[in-house]
């Protein structure tokens, strides 16, 4: 357990726009400095780091400081697995961005390699910490719908990569779906059993000749017989569209949009109201913040974090799943996409 005295210094990898957002965050955070800020761009590290006070650094040299006490992960997926490895080597708590890795095995050593020392590793799936979503789970677990049988989640964004990103992305399942793997688990508190995906390419040829789709209808049954279907989309021309509905014995939650403003306007013709947030940044923004705070909350006062690596190689387990079911038009069996 950290002093709770003493502040935590933070290396930051990845000064990107999610890498902007978990800084800008933690120098918010009581008893939080962030010291160092590693990027293979020199000058979008320097910007980064001038904005808080902190330094540019290289991996060796931020992972070789034994005065920090902290990573936050943020670099491209291709880099996680290292940098958990490293940080955990050298006894720093881990804050990582979706997914552990592309691979399992992989992310299953990086599983091992935090529990050997013994650090905090949270990943993050900030959805959990999204107001709304929060507010229906604890009306769920709190029994108002009954049991828990169906989940339907609708995750669509604005617009797809590009392309070049798309081609080193591990795929629809494993870089946009990850998050709706986690959803499922999170909300039903289950297991899946079968796993059917489907798919196609509908926006862009381009992607379905760097291999992928960009639209997916995908069908759980967990362990204890419930169902999940999943639709998502790489191109949704009216925004960012996050919502999902449990159906349960006695009622069902929704969790709808995340608006501009909550403002509807009615007319003799009409009512309207604004369309969804533009994407992910500003949808949630609120869960970013309550994600990091919850981290370093861990860190300081030695408690469990929400979405650990386990919960990463979980939904990872799915993705994989799923892009075995896609490419092989069949219902996969959980454990078997795994072997």
């Amino acid at each position: 357990m950290t002093d709770a005295a003493k502040p935590i210094d933070v290396a930051v990898f990845g000064a990107g726009r999610i890498g902007k957002i978990h800084a800008a965050n933690l120098a918010r955070q009581p008893g939080v400095r962030l010291k160092y800020v590693v990027d293979v761009n020199s000058e979008a590290a320097a910007a980064l780091a001038a904005a808080h006070g902190a330094k540019v650094a290289d991996i060796d040299g931020a992972m070789g400081d034994a005065s920090v006490g902290a990573t936050v992960i943020c670099s491209s997926t291709d880099t996680h697995a290292d940098l958990i490895m490293k940080s955990a080597a050298q006894e720093k708590h881990v804050f990582c961005e979706k997914p552990v890795d592309l691979t399992l095995e992989r992310a299953r050593a990086c599983a091992d390699a935090v529990e050997r020392a013994g650090v905090v590793c949270m990943i993050g799936f900030q959805r959990r910490f999204d107001p709304t979503f929060s507010a229906l789970k604890a009306r769920l677990d709190a029994g108002e719908i009954g049991t828990p049988e169906m989940l339907v989640v609708t995750s669509r964004d604005p617009g797809a990569p590009p392309v070049d990103y798309i081609r080193h992305s591990g795929g629809i399942f494993k870089d946009m779906l990850i998050h709706d793997f986690d959803i499922f688990r999170w909300i039903l508190d289950d297991e899946a059993d079968t796993l059917h995906a489907t798919g196609s390419c509908l926006s862009d040829p381009a992607i379905a000749e760097a291999g992928d789709i960009d639209s997916t209808a995908v069908t759980i049954r967990t362990k204890r017989g419930r169902l999940c279907q999943i639709n998502t989309a790489r191109r949704a021309a009216y925004g960012y569209d996050q919502r999902f509905e449990v159906l349960g014995s006695a009622g069902m939650l929704q969790a709808g949009n995340v608006r501009t403003t909550q403002v509807t306007a009615y007319s003799r013709t009409q009512v309207s109201s604004d369309v969804p947030e533009a994407f992910f940044l500003e949808r949630y923004r609120a869960a970013y913040a309550l994600e990091i705070a919850h981290f370093f909350e861990a860190v300081t006062l030695g408690k469990p974090v929400r979405t650990t690596v386990a919960d990463g190689l979980k939904a990872l387990e799915l993705a994989e799943a799923a892009t075995r079911s896609w490419r092989e038009g069949r219902a996969v069996k959980l454990g078997e996409a795994a072997r």
